[in-house]
């Protein structure tokens, strides 16, 4: 496979359809206020296959433990047919990256790549690149800039989004995703073969909750559609735009479920 400054392209080609599939497993777990007004939500796009990866993959651990940064990790598939299946990937988050790509009109899709409040991306071995880029998009308008709570309330999650404090901002998704803290991953083949690599706030479920107007509004998802094995932290997050055209991220908040 072609390494380029330390990350992978991959050709730019159409991405995969969105599943809307979800694993179901009922858990009760007692949900814990989640943290007040993050300043940035960190994708990482990564994959098991990738030998440049592991460096971002602990630079998400270390972002994961800053409460004002929600850290996730989207593996991809794309580099499954090289020797590896990684086995947390997911095709929806191969198309997330795309999309992306085809709304900032760059094209460039690769490992490791963060995507920083929906706007930037950088190689995501770059702390000092990623620092700069949430401090640059935590300045735009409405960026960050919606309250976002969740509570339990029996065998559901109540998801509360306040008024918009922005006037531009009046409309977004609703998005809910199940993470897994942290999951260790033997690699037996491969690029990064013979090496135990540990995968930080993956997203296991990613489930749409509805869209918001600009206005208060709440909804509640039973927790039994999130949920699977090693799940134990929810995350809620409020995106402009569409899934197929993704924009700034306008509030978020992230929970553990026990």
């Amino acid at each position: 496979m072609t390494t380029m400054t330390a990350s992978h392209l991959i050709p730019r080609w159409s991405g995969a359809l969105w599943s809307g599939a979800l694993g179901i497993c009922a858990i009760i777990a007692v949900i814990r206020p989640a943290e007040a007004d993050p300043r940035a939500v960190v994708e990482l796009f990564t994959s098991q296959g990738c030998s440049s990866c592991p460096p971002a993959d602990q630079i998400i651990g270390d972002l994961s433990k800053d409460p004002s940064v929600i850290a996730l990790s989207m593996p991809i598939d794309y580099w499954d047919y090289l020797g590896w299946k990684d086995t947390l990937a997911d095709s929806r988050f191969s198309a997330r990256q795309r999309a992306y790509s085809r709304m900032r009109g760059d094209r460039e899709v690769y490992t490791p790549q963060v995507v920083v409040n929906g706007s930037t991306h950088v190689i995501g071995s770059d702390r000092a690149g990623i620092e700069n880029a949430i401090g640059r998009t935590d300045k735009g308008s409405g960026v960050m800039s919606v309250p976002v709570t969740m509570s339990l309330s029996g065998k559901q999650i109540s998801v509360s989004v306040a008024e918009s404090k922005e006037p531009t901002v009046s409309h977004g998704e609703v998005w809910i995703c199940s993470i897994a803290k942290s999951v260790p991953i033997a690699i037996t083949r491969g690029e990064n073969r013979g090496q135990q690599v540990t995968y930080h706030n993956v997203v296991r479920n990613l489930l749409k909750v509805g869209d918001w107007t600009g206005r208060p509004e709440s909804w509640t998802v039973p927790i039994e559609n999130l949920t699977r094995d090693g799940v134990d932290g929810a995350v809620v997050y409020v995106q402009d735009g569409s899934r197929e055209r993704p924009g700034p991220m306008l509030g978020a908040a992230y929970t553990s479920l026990h």
